[in-house]
């Protein structure tokens, strides 16, 4: 393949054809339905044009406490290494079948840390995806970054190169629950990141916020919530704290130095989010997710759409219907099989009738949108009028749609939707 200037991987452009709890997903991650088989095979994938990108950055200068995600802990990625690896990825996925979308719609960098790969590597990637698939005039590129890695050269580097939203990992805006999880940036860091993403030309910036920490932990969540709409950034993602086994968080929990929220104070949490940021303006969207009316993640919606999407990158997750498959955890195993020539694929799985009709319930239940009643059979209407006569939802325009108090009850009314439908 030809080198850019840069160093970076010029990718094959020319060659391509014209899953945890509803609460828990990260904002690049789609969470799968409570139900389906996987297995460790390679399967041929129909030839849909994908619009959707997410890539994987696994890069961490420290795991924090909870963290079970794929990340490669080291104190900076080399964006010339990254970019090689997606690249010779992205060739071997084409070969096998997978069709790029002229333009994209969608693109996610999540990880990990993006940002310490530092301020060339959204350039290293259009390189490898090619520009011109980058150029439409309505593509969402979207960028995570730490609070204490998104310097003023990244944050300008990377809109330059053509980013135009940021999501950034904040968790907390206190000092306390900061040092608990093991973030590396302070009390302060947030509101410096955000001023340094505003600087660069960021519009479309998001906060990740974490709710329902242990009682041990001093945090106030109003607090939290209350700087968050200080802020006036126009997209908020929610995430619930669990306790994955293997992580500090999770040997903790089972060793028992540290006692998980219970559910009240989850559901307290989660309603109080709810209430505030939607007397603030936010629009709940999505069941982790809000935003101001024009900023919703158009990524998230097109993984509650069922939309195709191409994962690249250890860990990532794939899904052209009624296949998905998800490459392997770790980066050195994913480097190591792609320098022999061997495919990462972990695992895939197909879904059945039964299996694609539950993820469409599911994914209908989990967003706003909602699930159209008329497709459905009279029992599976009266369940979800039953919903509503408990406030678990509402009806109307044809539609069903869960309420903030349905939403922490998704997966048992997914299922027992479906088990209605018969």
């Amino acid at each position: 393949m030809d080198r850019a200037g840069s160093g970076c991987v010029v990718g094959p452009e020319g060659r391509v054809n014209g899953a945890l709890g509803p609460l828990h997903a990260p904002d690049h991650a789609p969470d799968r339905a409570p139900a389906g088989r996987a297995v460790a095979q390679t399967v041929d994938v129909p030839p849909t044009p994908i619009a959707s990108v997410y890539v994987h950055a696994p890069f961490c200068a420290r795991r924090c406490f909870y963290c079970d995600f794929a990340v490669e802990v080291r104190r900076g990625g080399d964006p010339t290494e990254w970019a090689s690896a997606i690249s010779t990825e992205l060739a071997l996925r084409q070969d096998r079948g997978v069709v790029l979308a002229d333009r994209l719609r969608t693109l996610y960098v999540g990880g990990g840390t993006p940002s310490l790969l530092g301020p060339e590597a959204m350039r290293c990637l259009a390189d490898v995806l090619g520009p011109r698939r980058l150029s439409g005039s309505g593509i969402e590129w979207t960028a995570e970054a730490n609070p204490e890695s998104l310097t003023p050269e990244v944050a300008r580097g990377w809109r330059l190169a053509g980013v135009n939203r940021l999501s950034l990992g904040v968790q907390s805006f206190q000092a306390g629950p900061l040092r608990w999880m093991g973030r590396l940036h302070g009390a302060d860091g947030a509101v410096r990141a955000v001023e340094t993403a505003r600087l660069a030309g960021f519009e479309e910036i998001s906060v990740d916020l974490i709710f329902a920490l242990p009682g041990t932990v001093p945090r106030s969540w109003s607090e939290d919530l209350d700087r968050a709409i200080e802020l006036d950034v126009p997209h908020v993602s929610l995430y619930g704290l669990t306790a994955e086994p293997g992580t500090g968080l999770g040997r903790g929990v089972a060793a028992g130095r540290v006692r998980m929220a219970d559910d009240e104070r989850y559901r307290e949490d989660f309603l109080e989010a709810h209430t505030r940021l939607s007397e603030a303006g936010y629009r709940h969207y999505e069941v982790s997710n809000f935003a101001r009316p024009g900023s919703e993640s158009r990524h998230n919606v097109a993984y509650w759409d069922r939309s195709a999407y191409l994962g690249l990158g250890n860990g990532a997750h794939s899904f052209v219907s009624p296949i998905r498959w998800w490459n392997v955890h770790g980066w050195t195993d994913y480097r190591a099989r792609l320098a022999r020539g061997e495919d990462p694929t972990d695992e895939t799985e197909r879904l059945d009738r039964g299996g694609d009709r539950l993820e469409a319930i599911w994914t209908g239940l989990r967003a706003d949108r909602g699930l159209p009643l008329d497709a459905w059979a009279e029992p599976a209407r009266d369940t979800a009028a039953g919903w509503a006569r408990r406030g678990l939802a509402t009806i109307d325009d044809g539609h069903v749609r869960l309420t903030a108090e349905g939403w922490l009850l998704l997966d048992s009314l997914a299922l027992e939707f479906d088990a209605a439908a018969g």
